[in-house]
């Protein structure tokens, strides 16, 4: 683990998080077919719900660059759900993407929330992945395209 690496809470509209958000943005455009701008605008809408009480964002920086991000954002009293997983590619290898998920986990904790869900889609298998890897389970689809998978872990 490099621990020159931090992991601090930011507003979702600095301007770090809207460009790891826009790299993010265009990770999706490559890799997923039907995509568009409009399924992912910047900045982001939702932006807002990924404040306290009750969100938070996070980013992953080593100096002042910038290397992931994730958030999460209440659904209701007892749910929380996780966006914008993204990890720098000259960054993945890291061990970053664990390690943001363990960090949003614990913020969705001090929210007081019971469970947190998610979706991915099929195109990103090393999500995929790390989700089955680190103990969120399958569950019934909540969302619509782009998602392909959906995922729900009690913490």
């Amino acid at each position: 683990m490099d621990h020159s690496v931090t992991i601090a809470m930011v507003d979702p509209e600095d301007p770090r998080a809207r460009d790891c958000l826009a790299a993010y943005f265009r990770l999706l455009t490559e890799r997923i077919p039907g995509i568009s701008v409009g399924h992912v605008p910047n900045p982001d809408p939702e932006a807002s719900s990924f404040r306290p009480p009750k969100g938070a964002f996070l980013l992953a920086l080593r100096d002042r660059e910038v290397l992931a991000c994730v958030s999460v954002k209440t659904v209701n009293t007892e749910t929380g759900e996780v966006k914008r997983l993204w990890v720098a590619p000259g960054a993945r290898g890291m061990g970053l993407a664990r390690r943001m998920m363990e960090a949003i986990e614990a913020e969705a904790r001090a929210l007081d929330l019971a469970r947190l869900r998610l979706d991915t889609n099929e195109n990103l298998p090393e999500a995929i992945a790390l989700y089955r890897k680190t103990g969120w389970t399958e569950v019934a689809p909540f969302t619509d395209f782009p998602a392909t998978h959906w995922f729900a872990k009690d913490i």
